[in-house]
């Protein structure tokens, strides 16, 4: 152990760090918007990077500069990585109280490095404010429901550096360091120490890049099959979600539904009140007929102001109920401009049916309820 040199593992691993700075900066400026954190993760390595070559230069640098402003951007790196997975996982961070304690701790580390240097008093500061850094930030990890793998590395990385933390600064009681003890000694404890520290970074670092392409792939899967206006389903995921449940159908002998619903006169909306309010009257009539369904049930946009809805487990006289439902919602709506709906009814009649036979008897159903006049429902 006496042959790695402290000084070697944490530039090497500082050089890394800051590399993977650029990576998540870099994904910052290609990724949406809508995934946060990544400006604070790649700030948290890069003022980590800094810290790391403060360290290093202890010795050659003052001791202001090499042990307390290096400490002071260890504890606002180990905060910035923690705001970072706060803004990721829509946590509101409390600034304020962090950053208080945080510059009041780094003025008794100076009082212990300049007035009084005592080493074993600024490892306890250092070794206390990481393993409460660590800890809520591996608990914030952990509480953010289903467990991924890209989550399990991060939790399991940072619950790693906590417990470290903690047995370093029980040990540094057992065994108490003289004042005069020095940062970069190459005992067997404090190569564990730093190492397992400069690994723990790095595994966090690889942890966020795969957390953003988690969350980037889930964007993209939801823009796939989600309508860009409504945010209802799309016509091919509807396609395939009604394949499966006619399948699952016939293997367990069960009933589903299908109903086709057509906005009446849209076309006048639009002429009338303008596109923008005939978008607002698509949005409205999916965020409603979702208030309706079941969780089980889904709601697509078959094309225009058509929509398409399907009802697992669900008989023809359920399924009249549930359209008599959605066409009362909006025969009697107050808001302007007022939009009734006709509706097409079908269920699974056998085990041949597929789901062109579905849609084409929907289709019938509906175009028989606006030959009647409209603002009904009829049944295939």
């Amino acid at each position: 152990m006496s042959d790695i040199d402290p000084r070697t593992v944490l530039l090497l691993t500082g050089i890394m760090g800051g590399l993977m700075s650029l990576v998540l900066y870099a994904l910052k400026r290609n990724y949406p918007a809508s995934i946060k954190g990544l400006g604070e993760w790649s700030a948290a390595l890069l003022v980590l990077f800094v810290a790391g070559l403060l360290v290093v230069g202890r010795d050659k640098l003052p001791d202001l500069v090499s042990i307390s402003v290096s400490s002071f951007l260890l504890w606002l790196g180990l905060y910035l990585a923690y705001v970072g997975t706060q803004r990721f996982f829509g946590v509101t961070s409390r600034v304020a109280p962090w950053m208080t304690f945080i510059t009041g701790l780094l003025l008794v580390q100076v009082w212990f490095t300049l007035v009084e240097p005592n080493y074993h008093m600024r490892l306890i500061l250092t070794t206390v404010m990481t393993a409460c850094l660590s800890g809520v930030h591996a608990w914030l990890v952990f509480r953010q429901g289903s467990i991924t793998f890209a989550r399990a590395l991060a939790a399991g990385v940072l619950a790693f550096l906590f417990a470290v933390q903690v047995m370093r600064l029980l040990t540094s009681f057992t065994s108490p360091l003289p004042v005069t003890a020095e940062f970069f000694d190459t005992s067997a404890l404090q190569l564990i120490y730093i190492t397992s520290f400069a690994f723990s970074a790095l595994l966090f670092s690889i942890s966020t890049v795969l957390m953003a392409t988690d969350r980037l792939r889930i964007e993209l899967e939801h823009l796939a099959n989600h309508d860009s206006l409504t945010h209802a389903l799309t016509r091919r995921h509807m396609d395939d979600a009604c394949r499966a449940e006619l399948e699952r159908c016939r293997r367990h002998g069960r009933s589903m539904a299908l109903l086709m619903m057509d906005l009446d006169h849209f076309k006048v909306v639009n002429d009338t009140y303008g596109h923008q309010a005939g978008d607002q009257v698509l949005i409205n009539f999916v965020a409603r007929v979702n208030a309706l369904l079941r969780g089980p049930d889904q709601l697509g946009r078959f094309g225009g102001e058509e929509f398409m809805a399907l009802l697992p487990e669900t008989s023809l006289e359920e399924a009249n109920h549930v359209a008599e439902r959605i066409r009362e919602l909006f025969a009697v709506a107050d808001d302007e401009p007022l939009c009734t709906v006709s509706i097409g009814i079908t269920t699974k009649h056998k085990d041949t049916d597929t789901v062109d036979t579905l849609l084409a008897r929907a289709d019938a159903a509906l175009y028989r309820a606006k030959a009647k006049g409209r603002n009904r429902t009829e049944a295939a």
